[in-house]
């Protein structure tokens, strides 16, 4: 049975572990090995785990023991991101991302009226999966050295208002 629960400081290796295992191999097809590697540096390391954990904005799936999924919201401006949302690839479409996305949400405030998230624009699976829960293209970010496929793409959801009113 996968539970999906607010992750704790006990969880930070088996969140590097889970990150380690699948992440830059995911990557390094759809945006090359060097910038995979980058990417899974910059986001995936133990000091930023650890914090963002301390904070209270990453939940996890267990199916026992293991974690098979991750998300993580922070705050960029004024507004709240998912900044990650990764299921293993054995457990994918089973309903684990929709609940992960739902935590994350319920650690919003009441009266949040949106949620950004962002993911490569070489990864279309991820963007189809965020379209069929509501997030819209806000704007694509070119990617630096011009390689469309690294491109960032911000999506944008809006909460509802029975949300935001209870």
């Amino acid at each position: 049975m996968v539970d999906i629960r607010v992750a704790g400081v006990g969880d930070v290796d088996a969140i590097l572990g889970f990150g380690a295992d699948f992440v830059p191999s995911f990557y390094a097809p759809l945006i090359g090995q060097q910038r995979s590697d980058a990417h899974f540096a910059a986001w995936w390391n133990r000091e930023g785990i650890r914090q963002s954990v301390r904070d209270q904005e990453v939940v996890v799936a267990t199916d026992g023991n293991k974690i098979i999924g991750v998300g993580q919201y922070g705050i960029l401006g004024d507004e709240y991101v998912i900044w990650k949302l990764y299921v293993h690839p054995e457990y994918r479409g089973q309903g684990i991302g929709v609940r992960l996305i739902n935590a994350l949400i319920n650690e919003f405030p009441a009266d949040t009226p949106s949620v950004l998230i962002e993911h490569f624009a070489a990864n279309e699976r991820a963007g189809a999966f965020y379209e069929r829960e509501g997030f819209s293209v806000r704007n694509i970010e070119p990617n630096s050295e011009g390689d469309h496929r690294a491109d960032v793409v911000w999506r944008k959801k809006r909460l509802s208002g029975s949300r935001m009113a209870g």
